[in-house]
């Protein structure tokens, strides 16, 4: 991939930004873009998970302020637990099938979401650890799980600089545990190690570009940016995804 290592950093900055932007991390399209480059999709797992450890650190630095811990501890546990879950059980399912059944099931929320434009739904503690169980086990399972959490978090109606927030910390855990259980299951090559610095600086310049656009977007149109993104990128898996 060496002689395509351009075209893949300005495609890994450019899904960071608008990751920064929607709020719920770069992974929804950076899995796309690594599949595109990298030989096998466990290599694609492997090399997102630290990506995403180190898209959310930069993440908790520049957005510190908007913490909801309330918000991290009911949604991030159980994402902790269903992610290590959905990471084993990618040993042994069929990981494109259900990439593309995620895809159909985020399609449908949004569809319902810009449909019922008053739908909101309570941080109770039952919808926050329901939706961090399901967003945690597709994290796990397809490589990208922040999809579902971001639709959960913007129909929360919070603040986007504490929906970025928030969902950098929960994500932290997320893909710090599934790292772990990717490594014992052989997904973190060495030969891919040399991309980590590489994508550690991608994800430190375009958090801090998207922090940045993210101040000219008002409150409501952050909400339907972030379903807008969700939607192309679940048709895309759906349709032309590998």
């Amino acid at each position: 991939m060496i002689d395509q290592l351009p075209l893949f950093i300005f495609l890994s900055l450019l899904a960071e930004i608008i990751g920064t932007i929607g709020g719920f991390g770069s992974s929804l399209l950076f899995v796309p873009i690594a599949s595109y480059f990298l030989d096998d999709f466990q290599s694609v797992l492997g090399v997102t998970a630290l990506f995403h450890v180190c898209s959310n650190l930069s993440k908790i630095g520049l957005f510190r302020k908007g913490f909801d811990k309330k918000l991290i501890i009911n949604i991030g546990i159980p994402s902790v637990i269903f992610v290590v879950i959905g990471s084993v059980l990618s040993n042994y399912l069929d990981t494109k099938l259900s990439e593309k059944l995620l895809s159909v099931v985020l399609i449908l929320v949004c569809i319902i979401i810009f449909a019922f434009k008053d739908l909101s739904i309570t941080t109770s503690p039952r919808n926050c650890i329901a939706g961090g169980s399901i967003s945690g086990f597709f994290a796990g399972l397809v490589g990208t799980g922040g999809a579902i959490r971001g639709v959960l978090l913007s129909s929360f109606g919070i603040e986007k600089e504490i929906f970025i927030a928030t969902s950098a910390g929960i994500d932290l855990a997320v893909d710090s545990s599934r790292a772990v259980v990717y490594g014992y299951n052989g997904f973190i090559h060495k030969h891919d190690m040399y991309l980590i610095p590489i994508l550690l600086v991608v994800s430190i310049i375009g958090t801090y570009i998207g922090k940045l656009l993210l101040h000219k977007i008002s409150e409501s149109l952050f909400k339907y940016f972030v379903l807008v993104l969700v939607l192309a990128t679940a048709l895309y898996t759906l349709f032309f995804g590998s």
